[in-house]
Protein backbone atom coordinates (compact mmCIF):
# COMPACT_ATOMS: atom_id res chain seq x y z
CA UNK A 1 0.00 0.00 0.00
CA UNK A 2 2.99 2.24 0.85
CA UNK A 3 4.64 1.53 -2.50
CA UNK A 4 1.12 2.50 -4.29
CA UNK A 5 1.20 6.00 -2.37
CA UNK A 6 4.44 6.84 -3.26
CA UNK A 7 3.97 5.57 -7.12
CA UNK A 8 0.70 8.28 -6.89
CA UNK A 9 3.01 10.81 -5.38
CA UNK A 10 5.59 10.65 -7.59
CA UNK A 11 3.67 10.37 -11.03
CA UNK A 12 1.70 13.06 -9.52
CA UNK A 13 4.98 15.26 -9.21
CA UNK A 14 5.91 14.35 -12.52
CA UNK A 15 2.60 15.63 -14.17
CA UNK A 16 2.82 18.95 -11.98
CA UNK A 17 6.48 19.67 -13.49
CA UNK A 18 5.24 19.19 -16.82
CA UNK A 19 2.23 21.64 -16.27
CA UNK A 20 4.34 24.06 -14.54
CA UNK A 21 6.95 23.62 -18.14
CA UNK A 22 3.95 24.18 -20.07
CA UNK A 23 3.06 27.34 -18.42
CA UNK A 24 6.35 28.69 -18.40
CA UNK A 25 5.67 30.78 -21.23
CA UNK A 26 7.52 31.21 -24.00
CA UNK A 27 9.77 34.49 -21.75
CA UNK A 28 10.80 31.44 -19.74
CA UNK A 29 11.88 28.84 -22.35
CA UNK A 30 13.65 31.82 -24.66
CA UNK A 31 15.28 32.63 -21.57
CA UNK A 32 16.72 29.39 -20.58
CA UNK A 33 17.49 28.70 -24.23
CA UNK A 34 19.72 31.82 -24.34
CA UNK A 35 21.09 30.79 -21.37
CA UNK A 36 21.99 27.35 -23.20
CA UNK A 37 23.18 29.50 -25.87
CA UNK A 38 25.63 31.87 -23.68
CA UNK A 39 27.04 28.86 -22.35
CA UNK A 40 27.70 26.78 -25.54
CA UNK A 41 25.50 24.31 -24.61
CA UNK A 42 24.69 24.19 -27.99
CA UNK A 43 22.69 21.04 -28.22
CA UNK A 44 20.94 21.95 -25.22
CA UNK A 45 20.18 25.42 -27.00
CA UNK A 46 18.63 24.03 -29.93
CA UNK A 47 15.94 21.64 -28.38
CA UNK A 48 14.78 24.33 -26.33
CA UNK A 49 14.24 26.60 -29.41
CA UNK A 50 12.51 24.22 -30.86
CA UNK A 51 10.01 23.23 -28.14
CA UNK A 52 9.64 27.36 -28.08
CA UNK A 53 8.50 27.07 -31.84
CA UNK A 54 6.56 24.23 -31.71
CA UNK A 55 4.81 25.24 -28.29
CA UNK A 56 4.12 29.10 -29.28
CA UNK A 57 4.25 29.22 -33.08
CA UNK A 58 3.70 32.82 -33.05
CA UNK A 59 4.91 35.87 -31.50
CA UNK A 60 8.34 37.57 -31.42
CA UNK A 61 10.06 35.14 -29.26
CA UNK A 62 9.18 32.59 -32.03
CA UNK A 63 10.47 34.77 -34.82
CA UNK A 64 13.69 35.04 -33.03
CA UNK A 65 13.80 31.99 -31.74
CA UNK A 66 14.49 30.69 -35.43
CA UNK A 67 17.40 33.35 -35.39
CA UNK A 68 18.54 31.76 -32.88
CA UNK A 69 18.34 28.69 -33.65
CA UNK A 70 19.73 28.76 -36.98
CA UNK A 71 22.86 30.90 -35.06
CA UNK A 72 23.35 27.91 -32.71
CA UNK A 73 22.93 24.96 -35.42
CA UNK A 74 26.04 27.31 -37.28
CA UNK A 75 28.05 26.90 -33.90
CA UNK A 76 27.04 23.02 -33.38
CA UNK A 77 28.30 22.36 -37.29
CA UNK A 78 24.93 22.06 -38.35
CA UNK A 79 25.13 24.09 -41.24
CA UNK A 80 22.18 22.24 -44.09
CA UNK A 81 20.24 22.20 -40.84
CA UNK A 82 21.05 26.04 -40.04
CA UNK A 83 20.74 27.11 -43.77
CA UNK A 84 17.47 25.41 -43.77
CA UNK A 85 16.03 27.65 -40.59
CA UNK A 86 17.49 30.81 -42.27
CA UNK A 87 15.78 30.45 -45.88
CA UNK A 88 12.37 29.23 -43.67
CA UNK A 89 12.82 32.62 -41.78
CA UNK A 90 13.58 34.94 -44.83
CA UNK A 91 10.83 33.09 -46.62
CA UNK A 92 8.27 33.49 -44.04
CA UNK A 93 9.28 36.50 -42.29
CA UNK A 94 10.81 38.86 -45.41
CA UNK A 95 10.01 41.83 -43.39
CA UNK A 96 11.21 41.09 -39.91
CA UNK A 97 13.33 43.54 -38.78
CA UNK A 98 16.21 41.48 -38.43
CA UNK A 99 16.17 39.38 -41.94
CA UNK A 100 19.48 41.48 -42.79
CA UNK A 101 20.93 39.19 -40.05
CA UNK A 102 19.46 36.26 -41.57
CA UNK A 103 20.72 37.19 -45.11
CA UNK A 104 24.47 37.72 -43.21
CA UNK A 105 23.88 34.71 -40.79
CA UNK A 106 23.78 32.60 -43.96
CA UNK A 107 26.67 33.95 -45.99
CA UNK A 108 28.75 33.66 -42.84
CA UNK A 109 27.44 29.68 -42.89
CA UNK A 110 28.67 29.20 -46.54
CA UNK A 111 31.89 31.02 -46.03
CA UNK A 112 33.24 28.66 -43.07
CA UNK A 113 32.19 26.14 -45.38
CA UNK A 114 34.21 27.57 -47.78
CA UNK A 115 36.81 28.23 -45.26
CA UNK A 116 37.55 24.19 -45.48
CA UNK A 117 38.63 24.97 -49.08
CA UNK A 118 41.68 26.97 -48.04
CA UNK A 119 43.69 23.81 -46.27
CA UNK A 120 43.10 22.49 -49.25
CA UNK A 121 43.22 25.25 -52.05
CA UNK A 122 46.84 25.61 -51.87
CA UNK A 123 48.37 22.46 -51.57
CA UNK A 124 46.90 21.62 -54.67
CA UNK A 125 43.55 19.87 -53.86
CA UNK A 126 40.13 21.64 -55.22
CA UNK A 127 37.23 20.57 -53.82
CA UNK A 128 34.56 21.31 -55.90
CA UNK A 129 31.85 21.36 -53.04
CA UNK A 130 33.95 24.05 -51.25
CA UNK A 131 34.01 26.20 -54.65
CA UNK A 132 30.10 26.19 -54.63
CA UNK A 133 29.92 27.29 -50.61
CA UNK A 134 32.23 30.22 -51.75
CA UNK A 135 29.84 31.33 -54.95
CA UNK A 136 26.89 31.12 -52.22
CA UNK A 137 28.36 33.23 -49.90
CA UNK A 138 29.26 35.53 -52.31
CA UNK A 139 25.76 35.92 -53.43
CA UNK A 140 24.31 36.05 -50.06
CA UNK A 141 26.36 38.65 -48.31
CA UNK A 142 25.86 40.40 -52.19
CA UNK A 143 21.82 39.72 -51.43
CA UNK A 144 22.71 41.64 -48.14
CA UNK A 145 24.25 44.68 -49.58
CA UNK A 146 21.53 44.89 -51.96
CA UNK A 147 18.47 44.70 -50.56
CA UNK A 148 19.81 46.19 -46.84
CA UNK A 149 22.37 48.60 -47.88
CA UNK A 150 22.19 50.64 -44.60
CA UNK A 151 22.37 47.39 -42.60
CA UNK A 152 25.36 47.31 -39.51
CA UNK A 153 26.60 44.28 -41.54
CA UNK A 154 27.43 45.07 -44.50
CA UNK A 155 30.90 46.42 -44.43
CA UNK A 156 31.82 43.61 -42.71
CA UNK A 157 30.09 41.23 -45.69
CA UNK A 158 31.70 43.73 -48.29
CA UNK A 159 35.18 42.77 -46.69
CA UNK A 160 34.32 39.01 -47.05
CA UNK A 161 32.58 39.37 -50.83
CA UNK A 162 36.73 40.83 -51.55
CA UNK A 163 38.28 37.87 -50.08
CA UNK A 164 35.54 35.53 -51.72
CA UNK A 165 36.67 36.87 -55.02
CA UNK A 166 39.92 36.71 -54.66
CA UNK A 167 39.79 32.79 -53.38
CA UNK A 168 37.63 31.97 -56.22
CA UNK A 169 39.74 33.83 -58.62
CA UNK A 170 43.08 31.86 -56.94
CA UNK A 171 41.53 28.57 -57.28
CA UNK A 172 40.30 28.85 -60.80
CA UNK A 173 44.03 30.42 -61.85
CA UNK A 174 45.20 26.48 -59.66
CA UNK A 175 43.41 24.41 -61.51
CA UNK A 176 44.65 26.51 -64.67
CA UNK A 177 48.11 25.38 -63.38
CA UNK A 178 47.13 21.92 -62.85
CA UNK A 179 45.78 21.71 -66.83
CA UNK A 180 49.09 23.56 -67.78
CA UNK A 181 51.14 20.80 -65.97
CA UNK A 182 49.38 18.39 -67.99
CA UNK A 183 49.53 19.84 -71.65
CA UNK A 184 46.25 20.85 -71.55
CA UNK A 185 47.45 24.26 -72.55
CA UNK A 186 44.16 25.38 -74.42
CA UNK A 187 42.15 24.34 -71.11
CA UNK A 188 44.75 26.79 -69.27
CA UNK A 189 44.58 29.26 -71.31
CA UNK A 190 40.19 29.04 -71.08
CA UNK A 191 40.85 29.36 -67.06
CA UNK A 192 42.95 32.29 -67.55
CA UNK A 193 40.63 33.77 -69.64
CA UNK A 194 37.71 33.10 -67.27
CA UNK A 195 39.65 34.55 -64.19
CA UNK A 196 40.43 37.83 -65.69
CA UNK A 197 36.68 37.93 -67.07
CA UNK A 198 34.64 37.01 -64.13
CA UNK A 199 37.28 38.41 -60.96
CA UNK A 200 38.53 42.26 -62.06
CA UNK A 201 40.74 43.29 -59.77
CA UNK A 202 41.29 39.98 -57.48
CA UNK A 203 45.47 39.82 -57.01
CA UNK A 204 45.01 36.50 -58.86
CA UNK A 205 44.54 38.28 -62.51
CA UNK A 206 48.57 38.76 -62.66
CA UNK A 207 49.04 35.53 -62.27
CA UNK A 208 46.24 34.24 -64.76
CA UNK A 209 47.95 36.72 -67.56
CA UNK A 210 51.05 34.64 -66.72
CA UNK A 211 49.85 31.46 -67.22
CA UNK A 212 47.87 32.21 -70.62
CA UNK A 213 51.25 33.92 -71.36
CA UNK A 214 52.75 30.44 -70.58
CA UNK A 215 50.15 28.88 -72.56
CA UNK A 216 50.94 30.24 -75.79
CA UNK A 217 54.62 30.17 -75.33
CA UNK A 218 53.84 26.22 -75.85
CA UNK A 219 51.45 26.58 -78.15
CA UNK A 220 54.32 28.50 -80.03
CA UNK A 221 51.73 31.22 -80.95
CA UNK A 222 54.43 34.05 -80.63
CA UNK A 223 52.03 37.36 -81.34
CA UNK A 224 49.22 36.56 -78.80
CA UNK A 225 51.96 35.29 -76.04
CA UNK A 226 53.77 39.04 -76.76
CA UNK A 227 49.90 40.40 -76.77
CA UNK A 228 49.88 39.01 -73.09
CA UNK A 229 52.82 39.95 -71.56
CA UNK A 230 52.20 43.82 -72.61
CA UNK A 231 48.95 43.73 -71.23
CA UNK A 232 50.80 42.00 -67.89
CA UNK A 233 53.35 44.73 -68.22
CA UNK A 234 51.17 47.42 -68.40
CA UNK A 235 48.78 46.28 -65.70
CA UNK A 236 50.79 44.86 -63.23
CA UNK A 237 54.70 46.49 -63.89
CA UNK A 238 57.33 44.81 -62.26
CA UNK A 239 55.37 41.68 -61.47
CA UNK A 240 55.51 40.70 -64.71
CA UNK A 241 58.57 38.62 -64.73
CA UNK A 242 57.67 37.37 -60.64
CA UNK A 243 54.08 36.06 -61.70
CA UNK A 244 54.95 32.07 -61.40
CA UNK A 245 54.33 30.77 -58.08
CA UNK A 246 52.75 33.91 -56.43
CA UNK A 247 50.02 31.74 -55.05
CA UNK A 248 49.00 32.39 -51.29
CA UNK A 249 46.71 33.54 -48.90
CA UNK A 250 48.51 36.56 -47.81
CA UNK A 251 47.28 37.83 -51.32
CA UNK A 252 43.84 37.37 -50.95
CA UNK A 253 43.87 39.46 -48.06
CA UNK A 254 43.71 42.83 -48.81
CA UNK A 255 42.80 44.21 -45.53
CA UNK A 256 46.10 44.62 -43.45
Amino acid sequence: MMTLAILVLALASGCARDRADEDDGPEALYAEAQRALNNRQYDAAIDLYRRLTTRYPFGRHAEQAQLDMAYALHRARRPEAAITTLDRFIRTYPTHPNVDYAWYLKGLVHYDQAMGMLRRLFPGQIVDRDQESARRAFMDFQELTQRFPQSRYVADARQRMVFLRNVMAESEVVIGEYYFRRGAYVAAINRSRYVIENFPGAPANADALALMKRAFDRLELDELSADTRAVLEYNFGDLADDSEGRTGLGRLWPFN
